[in-house]
């Protein structure tokens, strides 16, 4: 069974590494084509990248299928209505191999360096999902649209201070994909990934 088990991380930890890669190929890709504007939603954003990961041969040879805006399925009482309230995450990359599935989740988040609204919904709406175990598996994906990211992320660690959550902050860390990447650490999920995509 054990053998089984790490087998299974091994998957599990290359399946991570080639959607990392994808999703950081495909913010590259955005900003060399110059598409994103800073006013855009994160819809919008997240449907631009959802749609440079499809395109990029690399997916298909992992056999990777990617799906934008998914419900994840959490135990709730079925009642009228109950589909709508559902959590929904940006992004869900899946692969099966050898009868073993892994899926990786990304849950993106607008942020400015000088919007403390912005930087609260990212530890709410994003960080906090993920530490209470309300998102699986995954990580988080900052779209900086105003500012500098170290400030940004500053501004991210002071309203963890704020909330005596020090233990909690994000700090960087080093990523062959990417160079903004950060970890932040926790109780409930150990380490929480953090990737900051900078279109301004």
């Amino acid at each position: 069974m054990a053998l089984k088990s790490n087998i299974y991380d091994i998957f599990k930890l290359a399946f991570e590494q080639r959607c990392v890669r994808l999703i950081v190929e495909a913010y590259q890709t955005s900003l060399n084509e110059k598409i994103i504007q800073l006013d855009w939603d994160e819809n919008d954003i997240s449907q631009e990248l959802y749609e440079k990961i499809e395109l990029n041969p690399r997916r298909l040879n992992w056999n990777i299928t990617v799906v934008r805006e998914l419900y994840l399925t959490i135990t709730v009482n079925k009642t009228k209505g109950f589909a709508d309230r559902l959590p929904r995450i940006d992004l869900r990359m899946s692969s099966i191999n050898s009868q073993l599935e892994c899926k990786y989740y990304c849950e993106a988040k607008r942020i400015k360096e000088h919007d403390s609204r912005l930087k609260r919904a990212y530890i709410k709406e994003g960080m906090d999902r993920y530490i209470s175990k309300k998102y699986p598996y995954g990580c988080m994906v900052g779209y900086i649209m105003e500012g500098d990211t170290e400030k940004t992320i500053e501004g991210i660690n002071t309203l963890l201070n704020k909330d005596n959550r020090k233990n909690e902050i994000l700090k960087t860390k080093a990523n062959k994909f990417h160079n903004a990447y950060y970890e932040s650490v926790h109780l409930q999920i150990e380490v929480l990934k953090h990737f900051m995509f900078n279109f301004t």
